[in-house]
């Protein structure tokens, strides 16, 4: 069994991105490989949906947090007043992560460091993407360039799994209209 690194953007998807992400997922979990990922919106959040359909006892999954589940709940929470995320993407990412917690404890890879704060949480999002590249025998990248992102954490998670010298499939999308 391998372990394949699924890394892509947060802020906004699509369809077609949504599709090939199912579609890659449904592949790792078919042929009996498991999938690590970061636990946030977006290309995290439905690559974890996709596996927990082939693999409800999470066995095949790890997902790697920058900080508790308690922690990560308040930051995005705390986004969705802001309203840099919804409040509805915000619930279901935390119910998503919180399932997951229930159904195998091992799965959900909690940062205990709880001192995760805005003027350091690029630097804790950065050390997660490196745990989840130590932890990927193999890369999928979904890289997303939209009017709110550039995608540097998903060239940080590349770039790392450059330096590790595993495979790296990497899909780009322009969302920008």
């Amino acid at each position: 069994m391998k372990w394949i690194g699924i890394s892509g953007g947060w802020r906004r998807t699509n369809q077609d991105i949504e599709g090939k992400v199912r579609t890659t997922a449904r592949e790792i979990m078919a042929r009996g490989d498991g999938i690590v990922s970061g636990g946030a919106l977006g290309v995290d959040y439905v690559a974890l949906d996709e596996a927990l359909q082939y693999n409800p006892t999470a066995d095949k999954i790890k997902i790697f947090l920058p900080t508790t589940l308690v922690k990560y709940a308040e930051h995005f929470r705390k986004h969705a007043r802001m309203g840099t995320v919804t409040s509805a993407d915000a619930e279901k990412l935390i119910s998503q992560l919180s399932n997951l917690k229930q159904i195998n404890p091992e799965a959900l890879i909690e940062n205990p460091d709880t001192n995760f704060t805005e003027e350091n949480k690029k630097e804790r999002y950065y050390e997660r993407n490196l745990k989840v590249v130590e932890a990927s025998d193999e890369l999928i990248a979904f890289r997303i360039k939209s009017e709110l992102s550039d995608g540097l954490g998903t060239l940080d998670t590349i770039k790392k799994a450059e330096e590790k010298a595993i495979p790296i499939q990497s899909f780009s999308f322009d969302i920008t209209q």
